[in-house]
């Protein structure tokens, strides 16, 4: 049959010959599924004789797609006239050549995430932005789980009464207009094919191979469109990983593939379960998370890597000593032959990168943020830095700019200008030149200025002594859902950003976006009002936090500049743990594994099940090594608060890891194991878990405090004095077991 086959393993060729009844290939994480899916289309055409135009293999990306279509036109060139499309340009290319059965034309245009909310802005007449940006979300998401105006179920996606008559209202407008949005490219297709047998019937004798590759991250929409397209006649298979359904705020369903054999009666179930990625030690620990789910249909990753390096759960005092830990990792690593490119930092939200960027410009450690900007580049932090220097500075011409008509209050440029004129010519500062150019009474520009300078001057009453407001949630760490009552301030100088960003509306303006981003941008804020309560609540306090600010930035400035780009050990990676989906490292360090973190707060039941499948995705990403930070506590919503290990690392063997640092109470008790490896390993580097101020026990000595830290070249020198009045000095990598830490500052 070709050389082409000789390359699978048993189970990928038992999938790749497969023939007749619906298939279900569940496909572990690193187990060849692309090669599998690929080799099955040039296999069907080669071997099977079946026309390519009659196979229709849809994933979810442009890129999978034409690497999908490239596979296999190398095992053979007919491949090429196979139908390898995304399911949303599938469902415009059907439209486009039967949309006139459900009332469209052929140069319909499609309609984006900003044309909906301006369409619906005719619909929801006075109501505020962010509330038509919702409804839009809404409608989208009603359109991914097939739901109409009429349909009962669609209370789940949006309780209000008037929710059915404004979403009816959007889609007899865009009947009469005749353009569709991202939803109508897969619900209207299926509303076509019902509607008319004899289109289906034609499309069905079409299409008699139809695949589908990452079967978990489908819709229920997507799937109505899988199953009206097959008939009785048609061979199906689909391609994914239960254990890998992670985007459910996206629409994925996971019941999708769990219920696949029962909506295809006579599915044969294939599990590829050899793992080509990671080793042995790291899919055990994965697994061992992800099998606590009930949803899910079950498989056991092997390592054909073999056995390697026990995971390392190391558990810090804070996040500064997290990063500072990373860091030292990887700096070592490095020192010693490696390269920053075999690392990666993964984190649950955008906003916990700020930690790593500053240890690493600080470090010299090249680095690069994928799926969003650097921390200071991102345009929520750059306004919110603008507030804060105009307070310092009123004369900041940039900064003024960038923010007094940010939301819009009706301050245009030639106002603008003419204030920044006034104050050259006169000496004054710019709120002052605004507050002597006030446009007429009752005009919305002098009600925008006023607002602007009544925004500063609060924010100078809170340096002056005036009381903050304290936006904490009693006794809970808050969930992500309650970031929409306001950001949190707590400790020094986080009341001012959050005064600032609130009271200026830069806060409700950036969560006017849509509900995943307008949430990342709200959770970028908070952070930078985290690492502001260092800071004593002054004006000294103020200069010295964006003087911290801008030497950072001046540094990832110089380091670039320096570098041209081109680092010769490549950079670290930094990124978010669903970002990372269809990557792989040699080197992997999960950040903030801690109860309200990750997971957050606020997941439960299904949620909670989603969460496993990413601590499961963001593990299995590692290929040699694999890393778990847990703090004991870490700055959220402006203060410094205490947390507890995350529940995943609970439902680890801790015989499978390799446990360092000081153990919390209770934690690890379960194995004598991870007992001696909590007392044996307290430091994994000078910016390790050892601090000056330490109280340690010891089996002869009592109680004592680590006076000193020092670097040797074994590595840090710990000094303790006992309070017997006895001094002792140990190596933190090789202290002796009888040194207990209990506690410190």
């Amino acid at each position: 049959m070709g050389d082409y086959l000789s390359v699978l393993n048993p189970e990928q060729r038992q999938a790749v010959l497969h023939t007749g009844k619906p298939l279900l290939i569940l496909a572990g994480a690193g187990s060849g599924k692309t090669r599998v899916i690929t080799t099955k289309i040039a296999w069907l055409i080669r071997e099977q004789g079946i026309d390519p135009r009659s196979i229709l293999a849809v994933t979810f990306t442009n890129k999978a797609a034409r690497e999908m279509s490239e596979r296999a036109q190398l095992i053979d060139e007919r491949a090429s006239a196979a139908m390898l499309r995304t399911f949303h340009s599938f469902g415009a290319w059907f439209l486009r050549r039967n949309g006139t059965l459900g009332g469209l034309e052929a140069g319909f245009v499609i309609y984006d995430d900003d044309d909906q909310i301006s369409l619906l802005s005719g619909v929801m007449e006075n109501a505020p932005r962010a509330e038509i940006r919702e409804t839009a979300n809404n409608i989208s998401r009603a359109k991914d789980y097939f739901l109409g105006p009429a349909d009962p179920e669609l209370d789940l996606i949006d309780h209000r009464p008037k929710f059915r008559r404004i979403y009816a209202a959007y889609e007899e407008r865009m009947a009469k207009i005749g353009n569709v949005d991202f939803g109508d490219l897969i619900k209207k297709p299926v509303e076509i094919l019902r509607e008319n047998p004899e289109v289906a019937a034609r499309f069905r004798n079409r299409f008699r191979v139809i695949m589908v590759d990452e079967y978990q991250d489908a819709n229920i929409a997507q799937a109505e469109l899988l199953k009206t397209l097959s008939g009785t006649e048609t061979y199906i298979c689909v391609v994914g990983d239960d254990d890998q359904s992670i985007y459910r705020f996206r629409g994925a369903e996971v019941r999708n593939i769990l219920e696949f054999p029962g909506r295809f009666p006579g599915t044969e179930i294939i599990r590829l379960e050899r793992n080509y990625r990671s080793t042995a030690p790291i899919l055990r620990t994965a697994s061992s998370v992800v099998a606590r789910n009930q949803g899910r249909l079950g498989k056991t990753l092997r390592s054909e890597k073999g056995e390697g390096k026990l995971p390392v759960l190391a558990f810090l005092p804070d996040q500064d000593e997290e990063a500072a830990y990373c860091a030292g990792l990887i700096a070592r690593a490095v020192k010693k032959g490696g390269r920053y490119d075999e690392w990666a930092i993964l984190y649950r939200t955008n906003a916990q990168s700020l930690g790593f960027e500053t240890e690493f410009l600080r470090r010299g450690i090249p680095y690069r943020v994928i799926g969003s900007l650097k921390f200071y580049e991102r345009e929520e932090i750059k306004d919110a830095l603008a507030l804060l220097s105009v307070l310092v500075n009123p004369r900041d011409e940039v900064a003024f700019r960038r923010v007094v008509n940010k939301p819009s209050r009706g301050v245009g440029p030639a106002t603008v200008d003419r204030i920044i004129e006034y104050s050259e010519e006169f000496g004054s500062d710019l709120l002052r030149a605004a507050g002597a150019l006030l446009p007429e009474p009752g005009t919305k520009a002098r009600t925008g200025i006023e607002t602007f300078n009544t925004v500063i001057e609060g924010g100078k009453a809170l340096l002056e002594g005036e009381k903050p407001e304290d936006t904490r949630k009693s006794g809970t760490v808050r969930d992500q859902a309650s970031l929409k009552e306001g950001l949190a301030a707590g400790e020094g100088l986080s009341s001012i950003v959050v005064k600032l960003v609130k009271d200026s509306g830069i806060a409700d303006y950036h969560l006017e976006h849509d509900e995943i981003s307008g949430n990342q941008r709200l959770n970028n804020l908070q952070e930078l009002a985290n690492a502001a309560s260092l800071y004593a609540l002054s004006m000294e306090g103020l200069l010295e936090f964006l003087e911290h600010i801008e030497l950072d930035r001046s540094l990832a400035e110089e380091t670039a500049e320096n570098s041209k780009g081109v680092f010769p050990n490549g950079t670290v990676t930094l990124i978010t743990l669903h970002n990372t989906k269809g990557l792989e490292f040699k080197k992997v360090i999960i950040t903030g594994v801690e109860q309200g973190v990750f997971p957050r707060e606020d997941k439960k039941g299904e949620d909670i099940e989603e969460e496993r499948r990413l601590f499961y995705v963001g593990a299995t990403r590692a290929m040699d090594e694999l890393y778990f930070c847990c703090c004991a506590q870490r700055r959220l919503y402006g203060r410094t608060m205490p947390t507890e290990p995350s529940l995943f690392l609970r439902e680890i063997d801790k015989d499978s890891l390799r446990i360092i640092g000081s153990v919390p109470y209770g934690f690890g008790a379960g194995t004598a194991k991870a007992r001696e490896q909590g007392n044996r390993m307290r430091a994994a580097s000078s910016g390790g878990a050892w601090r000056q101020g330490d109280r340690v026990f010891h089996d002869d000595h009592g109680y004592g405090a680590v006076t000193d830290i020092r670097e040797s070249d074994e590595g840090p020198v710990i000094s303790v004095h006992f309070d017997t009045g006895h001094e002792t000095r140990f190596l933190s990598e090789h202290q002796s077991s009888r040194f207990t830490k209990i506690g410190g500052d």
